[in-house]
This record gives structure tokens, sequence and C-alpha cells, in this order.
């Protein structure tokens, strides 16, 4: 764990401490049940984890709740989201409960509370300059993109949201942003894309290039 991670504003990272530590300590009995629930459903593996990129592009390893079956196609490829995702795990994603273990993430100085979601490591060569922009921050649990619409908006909205959050960062908008988190998550607004189980896969920033893969549990 690195107390004061490099880059990273000291006062951000103080207000992740004080909010992660307890915050963990307060919601184990609750990951436990929920751990329980997708061992009793789903089996195992009951965390998800990818490698993602995060400070600079810097690789970690994120840990959320799985909420997809690890089924695939005669290709061996995963099947479309759609016939993945479990009831459970609607419920999680619908709640944001499947988003506690990126705490450890936060506690580790890989994430911070607020900030640019942490996406696929293939998107990094489809960014545009300005789009890479959003990797000079900490990713985040939630954000300025994620109280704007979440997965309810465009890609290049959301990446413009992210890069507003950059030029604009302040102590107060975290505190500002996990306020309206709260909010949010009780009104379960934006959760996936009009029409899709998830979110749509980023092919590109030319519109024809979109394509309809799997989201990957993001």
């Amino acid at each position: 764990m690195k107390l004061f991670p490099p880059g990273i504003p000291p006062q951000k990272r103080l207000l992740d401490l004080i909010l992660t530590i307890p915050g963990l300590v307060i919601l184990f009995p609750v990951m436990i049940l929920v751990a329980l629930a997708i061992w009793l459903t789903s089996g195992v593996p009951v965390l998800f984890r990818q490698q993602r990129p995060g400070y600079k592009g810097k690789i970690f390893t994120l840990l959320k709740f799985r909420t997809m079956r690890l089924t695939t196609g005669p290709d061996g490829k995963p099947l479309p989201d759609k016939k993945r995702l479990t009831s459970l795990g609607r419920f999680l994603r619908s709640t944001s409960l499947d988003e506690f273990p990126e705490l450890w993430n936060v506690l580790k100085g890989e994430m911070s509370l607020v900030g640019p979601r942490p996406l696929l490591i293939e998107y990094l060569e489809r960014y545009s300059p300005e789009q890479m922009r959003r990797h000079d921050v900490l990713p985040g649990i939630s954000g300025w993109a994620q109280i704007n619409g979440r997965n309810a908006v465009s890609w290049q909205d959301k990446f413009r949201l992210d890069v507003w959050y950059v030029d604009h960062w302040s102590l107060w908008l975290d505190i500002k942003i996990l306020f309206m988190t709260i909010g949010k998550v009780f009104r379960r607004e934006g959760i996936s894309q009009p029409g899709q189980a998830t979110t749509q896969y980023f092919m590109g920033n030319n519109p024809d290039q979109m394509d309809l893969k799997t989201s990957k549990e993001d």
C-alpha cells in the first residue's frame, strides 16, 4: 500500500483514506453476505479480477464482485452480457454493491473514491490525445461522468466529462461528487446504455467503428 502515491494531491489521498478505512470495516459484513450469495448462486470465483490502466496508464488489478456467468460460445468467446448477467448480478450492479471490493484498490493507492472509471487496456490505443488525459489522475469508483449520465451517455460525452474533471479537480468537487453519487445509487440511474444489458464496447472515435461486444464486467 502506498500512503501517498506520487503525483496525487495529498488532500485527495487523505480524503480517500479517511473514508475508505472505516468504510471497509463497516461494509465488511455486507461484503461477506454478497460473497456468500455469489458463491451459492454462481460458484467461484466470487471476485472479478481484471488488469486495467490507472494513473498515467500504469496497469493494476481491478477488483469487483462477479456479476456474470463464466459461459462461452462454441468459439470459446464470452457470450453477450445479456446472456451471462445473473439475476443477482443485475441487482448488485443496480445497487453498485459490485463496486465494494474496489475500496481495496483505493486503500492500496491504485484508485481514488472519485475519478474517471478505469476502463479496458485495449482502449488505450483508441483514445485521442485529449481523451488520454483522463489518465492524468487516479481512476475512481465514482466520477463526474458517473453522476452526469454514467453508462446512459455516449463514450465521447463520457470522456469529455472525464477530462473536464481533470481540469477542474478540487477537494470540494470530490466531496460534491460523493454526495451526488449517493443520490444516483438510490435512484439507480444510468446503470446501462439504452438497449444494452451493460454498456457498448468502445472501438474508437469513428462512429462506424462502434461494436456491441461484451463490456467485460465494467
